[in-house]
């Protein structure tokens, strides 16, 4: 039985040249060796294959290739062409017909902006071996998540992503105050006063809060509004304000999209928006499936146009 723990690759690179120039001296000329190490590794090359492979030939001059090295030939070119096409061969990812399951960490805000068209191209130009889970993303373990492979890419506001990742900007976003049409406040222009008069549904992705973004803008004013309301979704906001007297302050894009049962105004005060970011672990920066899909969210992102 041949000892493969005695045979690595450049012992099979040797092997090749060997056979194909039957002379030691030339064979560690173009391999870059001495000669002497080149003695070296046809000795475990020997050991090895168990047969002397290249024995001296009768005239003196060079050597003869054994039955067996002249049988090793064909196989161990094809062998290290295979090799070398693995190593250096860059690898790619075909939609149409790979299967890769991707695991996307998003809060519902960012899958409506950016998750509903990714979505909707994997479904036009993708096979069915392409699938997306969106998970809620978790800021306490979302690093972990991303370091064990559990999630692939994190769809999120800048402050969601953890220092270690690798992140791009993919859009900016504003800050929009919301209310349902036919409210009693009517439709006249919004001020302070106004402002901290009515009854808010504040969005708290952690869950529980009354006390979020815009409450540390007014805090700055000297003023304070009143939360009524606090959910966890900023999908339950257009629903609860279409059959109530509450408002919100929204992302201008989620509020663009129920422009049929919500009225839109600017806030009366400047009000920092926010950045949604692309986030992955450095693991995946070459991986040809997550490049594919950022290039899917980056052309939408680059293609949205805000409100």
């Amino acid at each position: 039985m041949v000892d493969l723990n005695g045979v690595d690759l450049n012992l099979l690179r040797s092997l090749a040249v060997l056979i194909e120039t039957r002379n030691v001296t030339h064979a560690a000329q173009r391999l870059h060796l001495s000669q002497s190490t080149m003695s070296a590794q046809l000795a475990r090359l020997r050991t090895g294959f168990g047969d002397p492979l290249l024995i001296p030939a009768d005239s003196g001059r060079g050597m003869v290739a054994t039955a067996r090295a002249l049988a090793l030939a064909p196989a161990l070119g094809g062998l290290l062409k295979d090799i070398e096409a693995l190593v250096r061969g860059a690898p790619v990812f075909d939609p149409a017909a790979d299967e890769r399951a991707f695991h996307i960490a998003a809060s519902d805000n960012a899958i409506a902006a950016l998750g509903l068209p990714l979505v909707e191209a994997v479904w036009q130009s993708a096979g069915p071996g392409v699938r997306i889970a969106f998970h809620a993303p978790e800021a306490a373990s979302i690093a972990q998540q991303m370091e064990s492979g559990a999630i692939d890419l994190l769809i999120g506001s800048e402050r969601m992503v953890p220092p270690a990742m690798k992140a791009r900007e993919l859009l900016a976003e504003r800050f929009v105050f919301a209310q349902r049409k036919g409210h009693p406040r009517g439709t006249g222009a919004l001020d302070l006063d106004g402002y901290c008069r009515l009854n808010h549904v504040l969005v708290s992705t952690s869950g529980g809060s009354f006390h979020g973004f815009m409450d540390e803008h007014l805090a700055k004013l000297g003023r304070q509004r009143t939360v009524a309301l606090s959910v966890q979704q900023f999908t339950l906001v257009p629903e609860l304000l279409r059959h109530t007297d509450l408002v919100c302050t929204v992302p201008s894009r989620l509020a663009a999209r129920f422009s049929d049962h919500l009225d839109t105004f600017e806030l009366p005060f400047k009000a920092q928006g926010f950045t949604l970011h692309m986030a992955w672990h450095a693991r995946n920066h070459v991986d040809p499936a997550i490049r594919w899909l950022h290039d899917r969210l980056i052309e939408f992102a680059a293609s949205a146009h805000g409100p």
